[in-house]
């Protein structure tokens, strides 16, 4: 049952029509997780979240966002800012201490985009609205944002800047650092926003960028100016397949250092790349044929070993000029690092398997499985090394807990840049007739995250902090930088009013 602070809910009753809360168990309940497998998933599927929220706060303006923190502060009363509830980093898990109580502040009623300036190319955009929202609204504009993470259908523009987030297509758009030029955030102490969007300045230390990554501790996220583009000419999907995963990786390296990256390249390994052939329905008829043709071709006649290949799959956006420069570039790259041109519909449908991956995990929980993702970025000297780290410490660790079979691990090279890529690993493990596999699949990801770290890999690349990451933080930025972060967040909370309690406080 929820535990309601009896003063707080007459005067929220008071102020708000009914429809903007809920005391429903169920929307409690889908209110208080996100979507880490082994802290949260699991947990709601077969065992017991610890915390639930104890009422849904659905806020439709930046009014309401004021009145509700105000609220708070006056009865003293917890708030997690809520998006799509898309988190993997158990940043939406509640703290178990938390006595007061918690109410989780839906913000996608606030979904709409308040003015595009179509002159400078800026849009202000509420942050409640999901990417596939804000794509949809600003094409038939005639304009395009171009973040599109995995999450794009439920994510939220707060909860991208939220968690310093990183779309797919960052090589022409920018991850989220890049497209925001200003935030508006309410906190306990005042609006943080600057008076203008700036697309850069020389004003000092600036505080919003303390707001990326801020993971709903210090307020709530109500809008953001974005950069916007005209839609490209031309947009087309590519791949090419490599014999072996060195060949991919000195043809992705050589491709980053060439002026000439496209929109979006992934670097698939072979066990990601056999998955998704296993995944594509069965051929028939004449594409059949074809199919069997190209297999033969492949196979026999270049000599692909199908356990060592792996494949590229792009995507081209821009005008046609720009497009047939970078093709041209590939084209001579691929050849050059014994590569094979694929075509369109294996880049597309490669393309798109990400966007199945968290729906895939979800099935095959129902089969004893349980599969998490995790992402780090990663030096390009380093790359092999923690590849084949993470390979050795998740086959120790799995003979260790005595799981039968063997263990899934799959890695893709996601984002490209100067000095180092993200590397996007996905693993599962047969749990059946184990006890509390949760917890003990939970130890294993702990474990491949330091050996991560150990290797030369940051934390994340783009998931966030949150919980599962912050014993990690004080490898990552030194004390005098935590205490700096921790006396913000006193000034600006002092009654931690967000006391959802990521990152550096998660004590």
């Amino acid at each position: 049952p929820p535990n309601k602070n009896s003063d707080f809910c007459n005067e929220l009753i008071d102020l708000f029509p009914a429809d903007c809360y809920s005391f429903k168990d169920e929307e409690r309940l889908v209110h208080s997780h996100g979507q880490t497998s082994t802290e949260e998933v699991y947990k709601v599927l077969y065992s017991q979240l610890e915390r639930l929220v104890d009422l849904v706060f659905y806020c439709e303006s930046e009014q309401d966002a004021q009145t509700l923190i105000q609220l708070a502060i006056k009865h003293h009363v917890c708030l997690v800012p809520f998006g799509g509830g898309t988190s993997v980093s158990a940043a939406l898990k509640l703290p178990d201490a938390e006595s007061r109580m918690i109410v989780a502040v839906n913000m996608q009623r606030m979904n709409q985009i308040e003015w595009i300036d179509r002159d400078n190319l800026r849009a202000c955009v509420q942050a409640g609205i999901t990417g596939t929202q804000l794509e949809k609204q600003l094409i038939a504009a005639g304009f395009t944002c171009g973040h599109e993470p995995d999450s794009m259908e439920f994510s939220t523009l707060g909860g991208w800047i939220a968690t310093n987030a990183s779309g797919m297509k960052k090589n022409r758009y920018g991850n989220i650092e890049q497209i925001v030029e200003n935030i508006t955030m309410l906190t306990p102490s005042g609006t943080l926003e600057q008076i203008q969007p700036l697309a850069r300045a020389s004003i000092g230390m600036q505080p919003q960028h303390m707001l990326f990554g801020s993971e709903g501790n210090l307020g709530l996220i109500t809008k953001a100016t974005i950069k916007i583009h005209a839609l490209a000419e031309v947009k087309q999907y590519y791949s090419v397949v490599f014999p072996n995963f060195d060949r991919g990786l000195h043809f992705v390296k050589q491709l980053a250092h060439s002026g000439a990256v496209p929109a979006s390249i992934r670097l698939v390994d072979n066990a990601q790349f056999r998955l998704a052939q296993a995944l594509k329905s069965q051929a028939v008829g004449f594409k059949a044929v074809v199919d069997h043709i190209s297999k033969f071709y492949l196979l026999e006649m270049r000599r692909f070993d199908p356990q060592e290949m792996v494949a590229a799959t792009i995507v081209f956006e821009g005008s046609a000029e720009e497009v047939a420069y970078q093709k041209a570039t590939i084209h001579q790259l691929a050849n050059r690092h014994k590569g094979l041109i694929a075509g369109s519909k294996n880049g597309q449908r490669g393309y798109m398997l990400t966007f199945a991956i968290a729906y895939l995990r979800d099935f095959l929980s129902t089969y004893h499985i349980i599969g998490e993702t995790f992402e780090t970025t990663v030096p390009w000297s380093q790359i092999k090394r923690v590849c084949q780290a993470v390979e050795e410490q998740l086959d120790r660790e799995h003979r260790h807990y005595n799981f039968q079979g063997k263990p899934y691990l799959s890695y893709r090279i996601t984002q490209l840049y100067h000095t180092s890529v993200c590397i996007y690993f996905t693993f599962g493990i047969y749990t059946e007739g184990v006890i509390d596999p949760e917890s003990k699949v939970s130890a294993i990801e702990h474990a491949l995250r330091l050996t991560i770290l150990k290797h030369g890999g940051s934390i994340s690349h783009h998931h966030g902090v949150g919980k599962i990451r912050s014993k990690f933080m004080s490898e990552t930025l030194s004390p005098a930088s935590i205490e700096l972060l921790r006396q913000v967040k006193q000034n600006i909370d002092p009654n931690n009013i967000f006391g959802i309690k990521n990152n550096v406080f998660n004590d």
